[in-house]
This record gives C-alpha cells, structure tokens and sequence, in this order.
C-alpha cells in the first residue's frame, strides 16, 4: 500500500511537462504569476482564470482516493521492441532515456483504493512519458484495470492524457484501441460503472477508443479532445474552424462530453456519479 499525507505530494523540478517548475510559474492561459504553494493549494489549477496545469496520476490518486491511500498494481511491466524501431535514436534507448529523465516507468498507471468508502479502480495516463503515447504497455495496463475492476466489482476511472498511439510500435500500438474496447466491454456486461475522464491532451487512438467508450464522459474545462489536430484538419479541408473547435465545451454542446468537471470538485462529483450509477 502507498500512502501519502492529506493533500498534494512533493513534486520534483525535473518534472518540467506535467508539473510546474520551481517556486514561480506563469500560467500559460492568463500570464498570472502563481507560486508553488498557491498551486498546490488550488490543485495545480490557476486561482485567477482557472486553467488546469498537466498533473501526473500520482497527483490524481493522492487527491481522489480516499485519506490519500492507493495500492498501484502493474507497475513492473515495460514496454519491448516488436519492430526493432529506430528513428533518431533505438526505440529501447528513447525509453531508457525517458525513465531515467522523468522518473517514470511507462505512460500510464493502475491503483486501486476507496473512494467515498467504496472501492475503486483508477487507470491514469502521464503525458510525461513520450507524450502519454499508447503502446503495447499502456494498452495492456488499462485492459489489466479493466479485469481488476471486474475481479473487485468495482468502479473504472480511465483518465486520459495522450497525444495518441505511439509510432514506434506501429499496428501493435493500434491494436490496443480493439483490445482496451473489448475489455471494457466486460464491464457493461457486469453493470459496473467505467467513468471516462479526459484531461488535455486526449487526441488520437485514445478519443478513438476507450477515452470516449464511458458511462460517462466528463472533462476537465478546456482540455483538447479529438481524432487529428486541429492544424492538420485545417490544412485538410482548406476552411477556418470553428472557435474553441476541439475544447471540452465545444464537445459538451455537440453531445460528445457529459459534463465538465472542475479539478477541485472532481472528487466529489466521481464519488456521486459512482453511487448514481452503481
């Protein structure tokens, strides 16, 4: 069991994609100068325009799962070279690489905990870890949250945050958007609840598979949700977008997003959509 103290664990500087860095930051939003601590206190959300900085899923579990207590499961799997890829450099070495830097492991984590004081399963991305990419790993982790959540008639939180599938595994990446769907297709079998929860980014294979397959699906405010990104459908097509194409509530008016969710209230609205739908 992990445990942490009530509120938001230390962070490392070097985490510079998902986390502030240092005693001062700028809000990319507004221009506000916010410091460490007001951070921590709002959530890693701004206090002044209320634009969500990234989090990692350890940020996500301390303040979701109940007294800040979480069993992560899974996490010794990684990720292997089906197709020996090399681009700038070997895809093993770019992985290596990117755990030694980040502190990480792979672009997604599992735990489990209560919530509400009910149990609960949680599958959160990182987009610190080659951009939350899903390959091989991701799409197993999540299929394994997926089956845990049926072996403990528990509800699935997928938190989403991803630019995508990852090239360097090619069709073995795709084939995690069938595999990661199917499972999931379990749960509504069993009538146990899967809460989709879409940070920014969720683009790519992930909004075109299980991002977007929940009972409900919710977003933090603002957060980019689509297929292709908005430049290259611009470039496509040859016409200007509509404002705010791609947000959370441009998807929330289409009927593509339920409802979007406040960081600081995100607790209390997943402990009672869970008990609504359970």
């Amino acid at each position: 069991m992990v445990w942490f103290k009530r509120g938001i664990p230390s962070i490392k500087t070097t985490d510079k994609r998902d986390t502030p860095e240092g005693l001062w930051s700028k809000c990319d939003e507004c221009g506000a100068a916010l410091h460490k601590k007001q951070l921590e206190d709002h959530l890693y959300t701004c206090p002044e325009c209320g634009h969500h900085f990234r989090i990692s899923p350890d940020l996500y579990f301390s303040f979701l799962f109940d007294d800040g207590a979480w069993d992560e499961f899974d996490g010794q799997l990684r990720a292997a070279d089906p197709l020996e890829f090399v681009d700038t450099k070997k895809y093993p070495d770019r992985v290596c690489d990117t755990m030694k830097k980040s502190g990480k492991s792979e672009a997604c984590r599992n735990a489990t905990g209560t919530m509400g004081g009910s149990a609960a399963v949680i599958s959160a991305m990182d987009f610190g870890f080659i951009g939350g990419s899903m390959g091989s790993v991701v799409g197993e982790k999540i299929s394994r949250a997926a089956d845990k959540s049926v072996e403990l008639n528990a509800p699935l939180v997928v938190i989403s945050q991803s630019g995508g599938a990852r090239m360097m595994e090619g069709a073995f990446s795709l084939m995690q958007m069938a595999k990661t769907s199917a499972r999931l297709t379990r749960l509504g079998e069993r009538g146990i609840p899967f809460i989709s929860l879409m940070t920014d980014p969720t683009m790519g294979g992930i909004s075109a598979s299980f991002a977007m397959l929940g009972d409900l699906n919710i977003s933090e405010p603002k957060a980019l949700i689509g297929f292709a990104g908005p430049r290259v459908i611009r470039d496509t097509i040859k016409r200007d977008l509509p404002e705010g194409f791609q947000r959370a509530e441009f998807l929330q008016e289409h009927g593509f997003v339920d409802t979007i969710v406040h960081r600081k209230d995100l607790r209390t609205q997943l402990i009672k959509l869970m008990k609504h739908l359970g």
